[in-house]
Protein backbone atom coordinates (compact mmCIF):
# COMPACT_ATOMS: atom_id res chain seq x y z
CA UNK A 1 0.00 0.00 0.00
CA UNK A 2 3.11 2.40 0.45
CA UNK A 3 4.22 2.11 -2.80
CA UNK A 4 0.71 3.03 -3.77
CA UNK A 5 0.31 6.16 -2.00
CA UNK A 6 4.25 6.64 -2.77
CA UNK A 7 2.55 7.08 -6.81
CA UNK A 8 0.10 9.06 -5.95
CA UNK A 9 1.58 11.48 -3.82
CA UNK A 10 4.32 11.83 -6.84
CA UNK A 11 0.67 12.41 -9.43
CA UNK A 12 -0.40 14.67 -7.55
CA UNK A 13 3.15 16.66 -7.78
CA UNK A 14 3.13 16.28 -11.72
CA UNK A 15 -0.50 17.22 -12.56
CA UNK A 16 -0.03 20.42 -10.37
CA UNK A 17 3.25 20.87 -12.73
CA UNK A 18 0.79 20.21 -15.92
CA UNK A 19 -1.57 22.95 -14.82
CA UNK A 20 1.24 25.75 -13.99
CA UNK A 21 2.27 24.97 -17.79
CA UNK A 22 -1.43 25.21 -19.11
CA UNK A 23 -1.61 28.60 -17.53
CA UNK A 24 1.72 30.22 -17.54
CA UNK A 25 3.81 30.22 -20.62
CA UNK A 26 5.45 26.84 -21.79
CA UNK A 27 9.03 28.15 -20.82
CA UNK A 28 12.16 25.02 -21.47
CA UNK A 29 12.39 24.74 -17.66
CA UNK A 30 8.44 24.69 -16.59
CA UNK A 31 8.45 22.09 -19.44
CA UNK A 32 11.66 20.37 -18.03
CA UNK A 33 10.39 20.32 -14.37
CA UNK A 34 6.96 18.44 -15.67
CA UNK A 35 8.98 16.01 -17.81
CA UNK A 36 11.10 15.17 -14.77
CA UNK A 37 8.31 14.74 -12.49
CA UNK A 38 6.44 13.10 -14.70
CA UNK A 39 9.05 10.45 -15.37
CA UNK A 40 9.48 10.03 -11.80
CA UNK A 41 5.74 9.82 -11.66
CA UNK A 42 5.84 6.57 -14.35
CA UNK A 43 8.47 4.84 -12.82
CA UNK A 44 7.45 4.89 -9.05
CA UNK A 45 3.96 3.23 -10.65
CA UNK A 46 5.93 0.88 -12.91
CA UNK A 47 8.02 0.01 -9.77
CA UNK A 48 5.04 -0.82 -7.73
CA UNK A 49 5.11 -5.24 -7.57
CA UNK A 50 1.83 -5.76 -8.46
CA UNK A 51 1.89 -3.24 -11.75
CA UNK A 52 5.51 -4.84 -12.56
CA UNK A 53 4.11 -8.37 -12.72
CA UNK A 54 1.48 -7.18 -14.78
CA UNK A 55 3.77 -5.85 -17.32
CA UNK A 56 6.52 -8.77 -17.53
CA UNK A 57 3.26 -11.15 -18.13
CA UNK A 58 3.47 -9.22 -21.15
CA UNK A 59 6.55 -10.49 -22.28
CA UNK A 60 6.53 -14.14 -20.31
CA UNK A 61 7.18 -16.03 -23.66
CA UNK A 62 9.84 -13.58 -24.37
CA UNK A 63 12.41 -15.97 -25.25
CA UNK A 64 15.99 -14.35 -23.96
CA UNK A 65 16.31 -14.42 -20.31
CA UNK A 66 16.35 -12.67 -18.51
CA UNK A 67 14.00 -10.08 -19.81
CA UNK A 68 12.02 -7.79 -17.42
CA UNK A 69 10.01 -5.27 -19.24
CA UNK A 70 9.23 -3.62 -16.13
CA UNK A 71 12.47 -2.96 -15.10
CA UNK A 72 13.45 -1.88 -18.41
CA UNK A 73 10.81 0.89 -18.40
CA UNK A 74 12.13 2.12 -15.09
CA UNK A 75 14.89 2.66 -16.38
CA UNK A 76 14.06 4.14 -19.00
CA UNK A 77 12.27 6.44 -17.29
CA UNK A 78 15.11 7.34 -14.67
CA UNK A 79 16.92 8.36 -17.81
CA UNK A 80 14.19 10.48 -19.13
CA UNK A 81 14.39 11.70 -15.43
CA UNK A 82 18.11 12.77 -15.38
CA UNK A 83 18.02 14.42 -18.88
CA UNK A 84 15.17 16.21 -17.91
CA UNK A 85 16.83 17.24 -14.64
CA UNK A 86 20.05 18.06 -16.33
CA UNK A 87 18.22 20.64 -18.39
CA UNK A 88 16.94 22.92 -15.40
CA UNK A 89 20.92 21.99 -13.93
CA UNK A 90 22.09 23.44 -17.24
CA UNK A 91 19.90 26.76 -16.86
CA UNK A 92 21.88 27.69 -14.04
CA UNK A 93 25.08 27.37 -14.89
CA UNK A 94 26.48 31.24 -16.14
CA UNK A 95 27.53 29.76 -19.67
CA UNK A 96 23.95 29.19 -20.25
CA UNK A 97 22.26 32.18 -22.17
CA UNK A 98 18.75 32.40 -21.99
CA UNK A 99 19.18 32.08 -26.14
CA UNK A 100 21.09 29.05 -25.84
CA UNK A 101 19.22 27.08 -23.31
CA UNK A 102 16.77 25.98 -25.75
CA UNK A 103 19.44 24.38 -27.99
CA UNK A 104 21.19 22.96 -24.75
CA UNK A 105 18.13 21.63 -23.87
CA UNK A 106 17.74 19.31 -27.30
CA UNK A 107 21.33 18.28 -26.90
CA UNK A 108 20.43 17.14 -23.91
CA UNK A 109 17.48 15.27 -24.81
CA UNK A 110 19.10 13.77 -28.14
CA UNK A 111 22.57 12.62 -26.04
CA UNK A 112 19.39 11.14 -23.61
CA UNK A 113 17.93 9.38 -26.49
CA UNK A 114 21.04 7.37 -27.37
CA UNK A 115 21.59 6.34 -23.91
CA UNK A 116 18.25 4.75 -24.13
CA UNK A 117 18.88 3.23 -26.99
CA UNK A 118 22.36 1.65 -25.64
CA UNK A 119 20.90 0.79 -22.69
CA UNK A 120 18.57 -1.84 -24.11
CA UNK A 121 21.92 -3.68 -25.10
CA UNK A 122 23.48 -3.12 -22.10
CA UNK A 123 21.73 -2.04 -19.14
CA UNK A 124 24.68 -0.66 -16.95
CA UNK A 125 25.53 1.84 -19.25
CA UNK A 126 22.36 3.27 -18.44
CA UNK A 127 22.21 2.65 -14.48
CA UNK A 128 26.01 4.68 -14.63
CA UNK A 129 24.36 7.74 -16.87
CA UNK A 130 21.82 7.78 -14.68
CA UNK A 131 24.35 8.19 -11.76
CA UNK A 132 26.34 10.79 -13.51
CA UNK A 133 23.71 12.96 -14.72
CA UNK A 134 22.02 13.12 -11.19
CA UNK A 135 25.33 13.96 -9.70
CA UNK A 136 25.94 16.81 -12.26
CA UNK A 137 22.23 17.76 -11.10
CA UNK A 138 23.16 17.94 -7.21
CA UNK A 139 26.39 20.05 -8.03
CA UNK A 140 24.79 22.72 -9.62
CA UNK A 141 21.83 22.75 -6.86
CA UNK A 142 24.73 22.63 -4.35
CA UNK A 143 25.72 25.78 -5.29
CA UNK A 144 22.57 27.55 -5.77
CA UNK A 145 20.93 26.85 -2.13
CA UNK A 146 19.53 29.79 -0.24
CA UNK A 147 17.14 30.47 2.27
CA UNK A 148 14.17 31.66 0.15
CA UNK A 149 10.97 29.87 -1.51
CA UNK A 150 13.12 28.89 -4.55
CA UNK A 151 16.25 27.65 -2.42
CA UNK A 152 14.25 25.60 -0.28
CA UNK A 153 12.77 23.96 -3.37
CA UNK A 154 16.02 23.43 -5.04
CA UNK A 155 17.18 22.08 -1.35
CA UNK A 156 14.33 19.14 -1.42
CA UNK A 157 14.75 18.49 -5.31
CA UNK A 158 18.38 18.13 -5.06
CA UNK A 159 18.07 15.81 -1.84
CA UNK A 160 15.66 13.45 -3.93
CA UNK A 161 18.40 13.60 -7.16
CA UNK A 162 21.39 12.68 -4.35
CA UNK A 163 19.54 9.62 -3.10
CA UNK A 164 18.76 8.64 -7.06
CA UNK A 165 22.38 9.12 -8.23
CA UNK A 166 23.38 6.80 -4.98
CA UNK A 167 20.82 4.21 -5.63
CA UNK A 168 21.59 4.02 -9.34
CA UNK A 169 25.01 3.51 -8.89
CA UNK A 170 24.57 0.77 -6.28
CA UNK A 171 22.00 -1.03 -9.14
CA UNK A 172 24.75 -0.28 -11.49
CA UNK A 173 27.40 -2.06 -9.62
CA UNK A 174 24.95 -4.68 -9.21
CA UNK A 175 24.26 -5.60 -12.44
CA UNK A 176 28.14 -5.87 -13.21
CA UNK A 177 28.69 -8.13 -11.12
CA UNK A 178 25.92 -10.36 -11.97
CA UNK A 179 27.34 -10.31 -15.35
CA UNK A 180 24.05 -9.81 -17.46
CA UNK A 181 23.29 -7.25 -20.06
CA UNK A 182 19.53 -6.77 -19.32
CA UNK A 183 17.90 -4.68 -16.54
CA UNK A 184 16.79 -7.19 -13.54
CA UNK A 185 14.21 -5.80 -11.59
CA UNK A 186 15.18 -3.97 -8.19
CA UNK A 187 12.40 -4.87 -5.79
CA UNK A 188 11.28 -1.25 -4.54
CA UNK A 189 12.79 0.09 -1.46
CA UNK A 190 12.12 3.12 1.26
CA UNK A 191 14.69 4.22 -0.52
CA UNK A 192 13.72 4.73 -3.79
CA UNK A 193 10.33 6.15 -2.35
CA UNK A 194 11.50 8.70 -0.48
CA UNK A 195 14.16 10.02 -3.53
CA UNK A 196 10.55 10.30 -5.61
CA UNK A 197 8.96 12.03 -2.81
CA UNK A 198 11.49 14.77 -2.47
CA UNK A 199 11.50 15.32 -5.76
CA UNK A 200 8.26 15.81 -6.51
CA UNK A 201 7.97 18.05 -3.26
CA UNK A 202 11.17 20.07 -4.34
CA UNK A 203 9.55 20.46 -7.76
CA UNK A 204 6.07 22.22 -6.35
CA UNK A 205 7.65 23.55 -3.31
CA UNK A 206 7.77 27.20 -4.21
CA UNK A 207 4.11 26.69 -5.44
CA UNK A 208 2.87 25.52 -2.26
CA UNK A 209 5.11 27.96 -0.05
CA UNK A 210 3.75 30.90 -2.14
CA UNK A 211 -0.09 29.42 -1.96
CA UNK A 212 0.42 28.96 2.14
CA UNK A 213 1.85 32.12 2.72
CA UNK A 214 -0.94 33.92 0.48
CA UNK A 215 -3.56 32.58 2.72
CA UNK A 216 -2.01 33.26 6.20
CA UNK A 217 -1.69 36.88 4.65
CA UNK A 218 -5.26 37.15 3.71
CA UNK A 219 -6.27 35.66 7.23
CA UNK A 220 -4.17 38.24 8.94
CA UNK A 221 -4.98 41.56 6.59
CA UNK A 222 -9.05 40.33 6.41
CA UNK A 223 -10.22 42.73 9.28
CA UNK A 224 -7.83 45.44 8.16
CA UNK A 225 -8.70 45.49 4.76
CA UNK A 226 -12.32 45.16 4.61
CA UNK A 227 -12.42 48.11 7.49
CA UNK A 228 -9.67 50.34 5.14
CA UNK A 229 -11.80 49.21 1.82
CA UNK A 230 -14.86 50.26 3.49
CA UNK A 231 -13.68 53.30 4.62
CA UNK A 232 -12.56 54.28 0.80
CA UNK A 233 -13.73 52.24 -1.44
CA UNK A 234 -12.44 53.87 -3.89
CA UNK A 235 -9.04 51.96 -4.06
CA UNK A 236 -10.79 48.47 -5.02
CA UNK A 237 -11.11 47.76 -9.01
CA UNK A 238 -12.60 44.36 -8.88
CA UNK A 239 -13.90 41.90 -6.32
CA UNK A 240 -11.17 39.37 -6.74
CA UNK A 241 -13.78 36.87 -6.58
CA UNK A 242 -12.22 34.35 -9.10
CA UNK A 243 -8.63 35.44 -8.20
CA UNK A 244 -5.93 33.10 -7.07
CA UNK A 245 -5.03 33.83 -3.29
CA UNK A 246 -1.83 34.82 -3.87
CA UNK A 247 -3.22 37.29 -6.33
CA UNK A 248 -5.47 38.49 -3.95
CA UNK A 249 -3.22 38.25 -1.15
CA UNK A 250 -1.36 40.98 -3.16
CA UNK A 251 -4.13 42.94 -4.56
CA UNK A 252 -5.07 43.32 -0.61
CA UNK A 253 -2.15 44.50 0.34
CA UNK A 254 -2.03 47.27 -2.04
CA UNK A 255 -5.35 48.04 -1.13
CA UNK A 256 -4.40 48.57 2.43
CA UNK A 257 -1.70 50.56 0.98
CA UNK A 258 -3.17 52.78 -0.97
CA UNK A 259 -6.21 53.15 1.76
CA UNK A 260 -3.65 54.03 4.35
CA UNK A 261 -2.02 56.47 2.27
CA UNK A 262 -5.94 58.44 1.28
CA UNK A 263 -6.36 58.29 5.16
CA UNK A 264 -2.98 60.31 5.78
CA UNK A 265 -4.05 62.34 2.69
CA UNK A 266 -2.16 61.17 -0.05
CA UNK A 267 0.71 63.61 0.48
CA UNK A 268 -1.07 66.70 0.29
CA UNK A 269 -0.26 67.96 4.12
CA UNK A 270 2.68 69.07 5.60
CA UNK A 271 4.69 66.31 7.39
CA UNK A 272 5.17 66.77 10.76
CA UNK A 273 9.01 66.10 11.70
CA UNK A 274 8.40 66.96 15.30
CA UNK A 275 6.98 63.66 15.68
CA UNK A 276 10.15 61.26 15.93
CA UNK A 277 9.79 57.83 13.80
CA UNK A 278 9.48 54.99 16.38
CA UNK A 279 13.15 53.08 15.90
CA UNK A 280 11.61 50.31 17.04
CA UNK A 281 9.37 48.30 13.83
CA UNK A 282 6.69 46.70 16.17
CA UNK A 283 6.23 49.99 18.01
CA UNK A 284 5.81 51.21 14.68
CA UNK A 285 3.21 49.18 12.98
CA UNK A 286 1.51 49.34 16.25
CA UNK A 287 0.95 53.31 15.98
CA UNK A 288 -0.18 53.37 12.67
CA UNK A 289 -2.93 50.46 13.39
CA UNK A 290 -4.31 52.34 16.03
CA UNK A 291 -4.28 55.86 14.04
CA UNK A 292 -5.70 52.93 11.27
CA UNK A 293 -8.43 51.28 14.18
CA UNK A 294 -9.32 55.08 15.54
CA UNK A 295 -7.67 58.42 13.25
CA UNK A 296 -9.31 60.75 14.84
CA UNK A 297 -8.40 59.85 18.66
CA UNK A 298 -4.56 58.25 18.12
CA UNK A 299 -1.17 59.72 17.01
CA UNK A 300 -0.97 61.31 13.76
CA UNK A 301 0.28 59.70 11.31
CA UNK A 302 1.92 61.02 7.94
CA UNK A 303 3.16 59.17 5.24
CA UNK A 304 6.77 58.43 6.78
CA UNK A 305 4.91 56.24 9.09
CA UNK A 306 2.72 54.44 6.19
CA UNK A 307 6.38 53.59 4.16
CA UNK A 308 7.38 50.05 4.62
CA UNK A 309 10.67 50.35 6.69
CA UNK A 310 14.09 49.83 5.14
CA UNK A 311 15.30 46.46 4.53
CA UNK A 312 11.10 44.85 4.70
CA UNK A 313 8.54 44.06 2.12
CA UNK A 314 5.83 45.79 1.60
CA UNK A 315 3.87 42.36 1.83
CA UNK A 316 5.19 42.08 5.38
CA UNK A 317 4.89 45.49 6.67
CA UNK A 318 1.47 45.35 6.13
CA UNK A 319 0.93 41.84 7.58
CA UNK A 320 2.84 43.30 10.84
CA UNK A 321 0.35 46.33 11.00
CA UNK A 322 -2.66 43.75 10.23
CA UNK A 323 -1.51 41.49 13.18
CA UNK A 324 -0.70 44.93 15.54
CA UNK A 325 -4.37 45.71 14.29
CA UNK A 326 -5.69 42.44 15.63
CA UNK A 327 -3.80 42.83 19.47
CA UNK A 328 -5.35 46.42 19.10
CA UNK A 329 -8.77 45.14 18.61
CA UNK A 330 -8.03 41.87 20.90
CA UNK A 331 -6.82 44.93 23.48
CA UNK A 332 -10.19 46.95 23.51
CA UNK A 333 -12.07 44.00 23.47
CA UNK A 334 -11.21 42.81 27.03
CA UNK A 335 -10.98 46.33 28.16
CA UNK A 336 -15.28 47.01 27.34
CA UNK A 337 -15.43 43.72 29.74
Amino acid sequence: MSFWLTALAVWISAGSRVGRVLVRPATTIRIAILIAVACVAFASTVAIPDVADSIDRIVAHYPREPVELAATIGLILWLCFTAAASVIAAAAWPVTSRKSLRETAYLIYGTGVVVILLSLLYAPIGWLVVAIGCTFVVITGVQNLDWTPLGRGIAVFTAGTAAVALFALLQFFREITDGVDFVHRAAPTWGWSLASILISVGAIWILVESFIKARLLLRRVGTLHTVMTERFPEVLEDDGKYMTSVLRSSDQVANIMDALYLQAGGGSYALDHSLQLPTDNAQRASAVARWARDPLNAVPVDTRWITPPEGISTRRWVGDIAKAYGEEGGAHSTARR
